[in-house]
């Protein structure tokens, strides 16, 4: 091949390649779709049930623009009460879920629960880097002070509620006292544990308790719609 051909069809190939990463820089961005909570509600794992916990994911995602979309707090319930439990993979919709920069976190249910092998194997998209507030901004993990890596969930690795007479709930969410609930490690590491949504109890339901093992009473937040 001559100098000519070859160097013009370089040419070609750099103009192409510029031309799709100028696309992709132009393509919109997705909405807002998931984020951690960049503060919790302040009292501990009583997060006044289901409902005070979607509330404050509604606030934090109004205040950034975001409060046109369904926002539902990733957390199970215990069956209690004459009420059946409720799964946190069931309240959240269907996906895809973007986080503030435009990252997909999660394309569906069973990528984000890895359900089957494959994505097992392969994982999700939440991690350090992506699991990120609804302003944009890191949250601080495993090697920060403070850390703030637990993030309540109530929840299996699978999503689901706990079926046990273990309280893993701090009450459903109602009490900042004696009790449990189950966090998450968003950082993908800690304890031995990598699971995003079901590495370990906490030592109790108050802030403090949250506090000293490794958390700040944060939540998931997805837009189910």
């Amino acid at each position: 091949m001559k100098k000519s051909t070859l160097l013009a069809s370089l040419l070609v190939l750099a103009a192409t390649a510029a031309f799709a990463q100028q696309a992709a820089n132009d393509a919109p961005k997705p909405p807002l779709g998931f984020f951690l909570t960049s503060t919790g509600v302040g009292k501990g794992a009583d997060l006044g049930g289901l409902a005070g916990a979607d509330a404050h994911c509604q606030k934090l995602a109004a205040a950034v623009g975001a409060g046109n979309r369904t926002w539902r707090a990733y957390l199970s319930t215990q069956a209690a009460g004459g009420q059946p439990a409720v799964n946190a993979r069931e309240r959240i919709g269907t996906g895809p879920w973007a986080n503030a920069k435009g990252q997909i976190v999660a394309r569906d249910l069973a990528h984000l629960h890895g359900d089957l092998i494959d994505q097992a194997r392969l994982g999700n998209n939440l991690s350090r880097t992506t699991a990120i507030s609804e302003k944009g901004e890191a949250v601080k993990g495993a090697g920060d002070k403070p850390n703030e890596h637990d993030i309540l969930t109530g929840s299996k690795a699978d999503g689901t509620a706990y079926t046990d007479a273990a309280d893993h709930t701090c009450k459903n969410y109602t009490s900042s006292g004696e009790g449990s609930v189950q966090v998450g490690h968003f950082d993908r590491t800690g304890g031995g544990n990598t699971s995003w949504n079901s590495a370990h109890g906490s030592r109790g339901c108050s802030q403090e308790n949250l506090v000293s093992t490794g958390g700040a009473g944060l939540l998931y937040c997805f837009a189910a719609n």
